[in-house]
């Protein structure tokens, strides 16, 4: 039997962290009936999605615990000398928050800041956690011993051993810079972002509040409707230039403290520049750091090619089946949506549309699901906004009259879910990234792109007419649509609405797919994971087979591409190793499938 169902995945329950797969392109290993369910325990990458400006994002949606436990012998482990080990500091408001996540991007380092760690410790319960939580109430700051100990600890994870890691923002005080010197915990490198103090003051007091809505204005890059709201607009307590004065000086003095410490490998880079032309700076640094490891190492890296067309794309992520998904899991597969994305706006590209099938992103057959997919369009928005675009992001809203009227199950409090979630502690969220609904009268002049949430239709009414008014009316603006389901559904009668149906099929496929990730199943099934097929702008589809390993674990095996989306009979030919016959037909199951496919 060959897989080819592409169908949605139930939950199941979680074995171990999943861990990920690097890309091979070597010869297959024959496929076993079924996945396996261990592997090794490894510590979370911290969700980092992108950010305006510095951004935190903290999750809104239950993740499980995440304990980091600290023994009396407690040692940094340290990696073989390859990996990269690089801090990085920046005064608020310096994009310290963006060169993080390009710096990741491309080197596929563990990010690590307190904030994340503070807060997964006091989640999780440890006892680190619960002292920290001690001094938060109380209004004091937690002490460098603590953060101290709770960073030493994340830096022991398996993942920041094999990988690398980035510190973003600590140490912050002389004592923390002292502690990791006596622990041997030195950087390569030790980046500082150098921008003039009226620009950041600039960004940070710019922000004004109105008082009736709770809406958040910037004046420069954001200003009010109407001089009427004008008049009303107040600033915010930590808004003021003298608090925002006090920040920096605060920052600068424990710099200053600092400087001495990584005086022999510190790199002053220019914030104020454009934020390609400081990660190219980065870049370059970093890239020479990875040389010279290498050839100390005796491992040149010059000459050594990428397995994939993407150079960021490091394989498909193992362990697929359990959820939730680790933190990392999920960074992964942001990020990937997240390239496509981005190199289709900036290939011009209007109508876009990203279908992501993982089980931790399918709410249909688990609700709760639908908070992971609310992290996804957070990261995609916040991304963009970064980039200084204003970003609307529109859930359907209710459909129809009397007992029709209502919205598909998992749409439902999303809208909620969004307004409740942290969008970063510089106000992204009311400045460049808004929430709305689907429809022409959503559309404002100072929008640059939207976001539709999982667009779809309900038995006796259709989205696809306020959709396409809402396209018409943003003109070449882009329009995303993310896990759209647009195909027609009965009408009230319960009969398959007819009328307007090509034109209706025909507007659901305008859409250009930028990013394109599905399992593969036996047909009928949803277990084993068999493979996997995967497409991101504006490279080809490619097909992938899952086999087991002797050690108990798992790869996917890239077995062919395709420049344009297979049918079910193209991917059942690859799995059986038959070149695809141009003129066969399909029948059966098979044709069913592909037909749905």
């Amino acid at each position: 039997m060959v897989p080819t169902s592409f169908c949605s995945l139930q939950s199941s329950n979680v074995s171990s962290t999943p861990s990920i797969s690097p890309l091979s392109i070597s010869s297959l290993a024959s496929s076993s009936s079924s996945s396996s369910s261990s592997s090794s325990s490894c510590s979370s990458l911290y969700l980092r999605p992108s950010s305006l400006f510095s951004t935190r994002l903290r999750s809104s949606h239950v993740f499980g615990d995440l304990h980091l436990k600290r023994s009396p012998e407690f040692k940094v482990k340290c990696a073989a000398g390859e990996q990269l080990k690089v801090m990085i500091s920046g005064a608020p408001a310096s994009g310290k928050g963006t060169q993080c996540e390009l710096i990741v991007q491309k080197f596929g380092l563990v990010h690590i800041s307190t904030g994340d760690i503070l807060r997964a410790e006091i989640s999780a319960g440890t006892e680190i956690g619960n002292k920290a939580k001690e001094f938060m109430n109380s209004g004091r700051l937690v002490p460098d011993e603590i953060v101290t100990a709770m960073v030493t600890t994340r830096l022991s994870g398996e993942d920041a051993t094999e990988k690398g890691w980035l510190l973003d923002g600590f140490p912050r005080t002389l004592l923390q810079a002292e502690s990791l010197q006596k622990l041997q915990i030195k950087p390569d490198i030790y980046l500082i972002l150098d921008v003039p103090d009226e620009i950041l003051i600039d960004r940070c007091v710019g922000r004004r509040l109105d008082p009736e809505t709770g809406k958040i204005y910037h004046l420069k890059y954001f200003p009010p409707e109407t001089e009427e709201i004008k008049g009303r607009l107040v600033t915010r307590p930590d808004d003021t230039e003298e608090k925002v004065k006090q920040r920096l000086e605060i920052y600068k003095r424990n710099a200053e403290a600092i400087a001495p410490v990584y005086s022999s490998i510190t790199k002053k880079i220019d914030g104020s520049s454009p934020k390609e032309e400081i990660f190219e700076e980065i870049s370059s640094l970093l890239s020479q750091i990875q040389k010279e490891k290498a050839t100390k190492l005796g491992k040149s890296t010059l000459g050594l090619k990428s397995t994939s067309t993407q150079d960021s794309w490091r394989g498909i992520p193992t362990r697929l089946n359990n959820i939730p998904h680790s933190r990392e899991i999920r960074k992964y597969f942001y990020d990937d949506v997240l390239e496509g994305t981005k190199r289709a706006v900036k290939d011009g590209r209007t109508r876009l549309k990203v279908e992501i099938n993982i089980p931790e992103l399918n709410p249909e057959m688990d609700v709760y699901r639908i908070g992971t997919l609310m992290e996804l369009i957070r990261t995609i928005a916040l991304s963009f906004a970064d980039d200084g675009k204003r970003v609307k992001v529109c859930i359907q809203g209710s459909m129809g009259e009397g007992a029709l009227s209502g919205m598909p199950l998992q749409l439902a409090g999303t809208r909620k879910i969004l307004e409740y979630m942290d969008w970063g502690e510089y106000g992204a969220l009311g400045t460049f990234v808004k929430i709305g609904s689907i429809g022409a009268k959503e559309v404002d002049e100072q929008d640059d792109m939207f976001i539709l949430v999982a667009p779809q239709n309900a038995v006796g009414n259709c989205i696809i007419d306020d959709m396409k008014a809402m396209t018409d009316a943003a003109g070449d603006r882009p329009v995303i649509l993310v896990n759209p389901r647009l195909k027609d559904l009965p009408g009230s009668s319960g009969i398959m609405q007819t009328m307007g149906r090509d034109k209706r099929l025909e507007y659901a496929a305008s859409f250009q797919i930028c990013y394109f990730f599905r399992l593969l199943y036996y047909a009928g099934t949803q277990y084993p994971i068999m493979g996997a097929l995967r497409m991101s702008h504006p490279y080809g589809y490619e097909l992938y087979k899952r086999v087991d390993e002797p050690s108990g674990k798992e790869r996917y095996v890239l077995l062919t591409k395709y420049p344009t989306r297979p049918s079910t009979d193209d991917i059942n030919d690859a799995f059986q190793g038959k070149e695809r016959n141009a003129e066969k037909k399909s029948s059966g199951i098979w044709g069913f499938l592909s037909g749905i496919f």
